[in-house]
């Protein structure tokens, strides 16, 4: 009877050990897209373990070949459920009617670059700005956003017509078909730089840029859906001169990650309901030069993966 009982103590610690072996194996670690001005290099990261601190990885990892301008800015990167990144970004600051995209397993090999033409029904579109990537894990789709001007569309208060954005949005799951170009939101003022973000069933955020003159500062919008209606826009809990979102849970809290370009630097702030914010500027360290982005997870393998690659670089 005592050998039964030692056989399955060793049993059950045999089965403990490869738990913990296993989620050892399975640490991951954020992974911060960015690009460096003059945007034409391409691809540049960063990495974190806590999600405040982010050593530098370098790049470019990927050198932008697509769009007439063939430059690569606010890189927004999504993990899909197979494991695969799929990223897209701002191919042209004037002029462009669509965005770049292309698709990764370890941030090193890159799938064929693509240009997406989601303006090309707007032959007066002005442009197509950052680019923002979200798994809809409900219907099992990718939602990308953007920002474009329409001249003469929308009311423009203190715009100037080529300045008076609006968030329009497709949709896909194999990047192969997108269904047809719709108006995301219109919050009767020039929006950019929008980011959705599950906080529960039905419970969505959506944080954006008032890209008003006067303004041109982040506030947050709430729905029911991840295509909204988005609806009770808040005041600014951002400076003057403030862009690029992007968010992560950490800590129990939401930690919403920013440009300040007009006091040239990257801030962040801190929130459990997104109605109070805190700023964390002085808890947070980023590479310098680092500009807009989003940020995902990656397995300790890719990251060992990317060190090597940065040696190189």
């Amino acid at each position: 009877m005592q050998n039964v009982k030692n056989i399955g103590l060793m049993a059950f610690l045999a089965l403990v050990i490869t738990v913990l072996s296993a989620c050892q194996s399975e640490k991951e670690y954020y992974i911060f897209t960015s690009f460096r001005e003059p945007a034409d290099e391409g691809l540049y990261l960063a990495y974190s373990e806590d999600g405040y601190n982010w050593k530098d990885l370098g790049g470019p990892y990927l050198p932008p070949v697509v769009g007439e301008s063939k430059i690569m800015r606010d890189p927004s990167v999504v993990k899909g459920p197979d494991g695969t990144y799929h990223m897209v970004w701002t191919t042209d600051w004037r002029g462009g009617n669509g965005f770049g995209y292309a698709s990764t397993k370890d941030f090193i090999n890159w799938s064929e670059q693509q240009f997406i033409p989601v303006m090309d029904h707007e032959p007066d579109v002005v442009n197509v700005w950052a680019p923002e990537i979200y798994y809809d894990d409900v219907k099992e789709r990718y939602i990308i956003i953007w920002a474009s001007t329409i001249p003469y569309r929308f009311e423009k208060g203190e715009e100037e017509e080529k300045n008076n954005h609006r968030m329009y949005y497709t949709t896909t799951k194999d990047f192969k078909t997108f269904t047809d170009t719709e108006l995301f939101i219109d919050p009767g003022f020039s929006v950019i730089d929008a980011v959705i973000v599950k906080r529960g069933i039905e419970d969505y955020a959506l944080v954006l840029k008032d890209n008003t003159r006067p303004n041109r500062n982040l506030k947050v919008a709430f729905g029911g859906s991840p295509l909204g209606p988005f609806d009770d826009i808040s005041e600014p809990y951002t400076d003057f001169l403030t862009e690029g979102p992007t968010v992560i849970k950490e800590d129990g809290k939401w930690i919403i990650y920013y440009d300040s370009y007009g006091s040239k630097t990257y801030e962040a702030v801190a929130t459990e309901n997104f109605e109070s914010f805190t700023n964390i500027a002085d808890q947070v360290s980023l590479p310098e030069g680092h500009k807009h982005g989003t940020i995902s997870t990656i397995s300790e393998d890719v990251l060992e993966k990317l060190k090597a690659e940065a040696k190189k670089k």
